[in-house]
């Protein structure tokens, strides 16, 4: 039986879904509800990055979730929620995507969707607010972002249903979230992460730190989600944080 049976707020404009998910979870929000818009005023990515949120051409979700796992395991959420977005993009658009750590989904190494994961607390303890945005149509990207973003539309040449990519969404993280709560939750999605990323094993890539920089190649995770890197010199570096690039192989 699943965790929560999801309820959908959907609104026509709204700050950001994650900033109204985080509102309604402190007003006593129960598990599961999502909130979708038509458009966002001011999306925000990763880094106090901003994401753009043009009216009707992309998905703009974020769920409340409400998890009863150890606190050192919620990093773990990130990696259900890309997977999720890989299940939908599958089955609703026929599509395969590859996801790169931590949270940006990706097709041939151009961003598609990014997830950006925020804890609040509420009285009824910490919730955790999954926010995802999918580029569906091709008019979601500005023309400075085209070098290193792409849209379901121009993938697949047409644009997609977004009800229908909702829907898949929606079951998705269901299910995955009911895996991650379960006794070998995070071994799975771990086990599950890596074989759908192109970044988990012996991927050059270089990460960029709040005050440092290194190159190396990828070692799989960590049990908390960590990215683990192997520089040149055969040490591991334990990644938490921070932006991680592919690098061209050199002979």
């Amino acid at each position: 039986m699943a965790l929560f049976q999801p309820t959908i707020l959907r609104l026509d404009s709204i700050d950001s879904t994650n900033l109204e998910a985080m509102r309604q979870a402190r007003a006593g929000a129960l598990e599961g509800l999502c909130v979708i818009a038509r458009e966002q005023t001011n999306g925000r990515g990763r880094l106090d990055r901003s994401w753009q949120s043009p009216k009707d051409a992309g998905l703009y979700f974020s769920i409340v979730l409400r998890p009863q796992l150890e606190m050192s395991s919620w990093p773990l959420i990130t990696l259900m929620a890309a997977l999720a977005v890989c299940d939908a993009l599958l089955k609703a658009c026929a599509l395969r995507a590859d996801i790169k750590w931590p949270n940006d989904i990706c097709i041939n190494g151009r961003k598609l969707c990014g997830i950006l994961v925020e804890t609040v607390e509420t009285e009824s303890g910490a919730a955790a607010i999954v926010g995802i945005g999918i580029n569906l149509t091709a008019i979601s990207l500005p023309p400075e972002l085209l070098a290193g973003a792409t849209s379901v539309e121009e993938v697949v040449g047409r644009a997609p249903d977004r009800e229908l990519v909702l829907q898949e969404l929606v079951k998705a993280i269901t299910e995955r979230y009911d895996f991650l709560c379960s006794p070998q939750g995070a071994e799975h999605t771990i086990r599950e992460w890596c074989a759908s990323s192109s970044y988990a094993f012996d991927r050059r890539v270089g990460v960029t730190l709040l005050h440092d920089r290194f190159e190396g190649t990828t070692r799989g995770l960590e049990s908390d989600g960590a990215l683990r890197v192997e520089t040149s010199d055969g040490k591991i570096r334990i990644v938490r944080a921070g932006d991680v690039t592919a690098l061209r192989a050199t002979s």
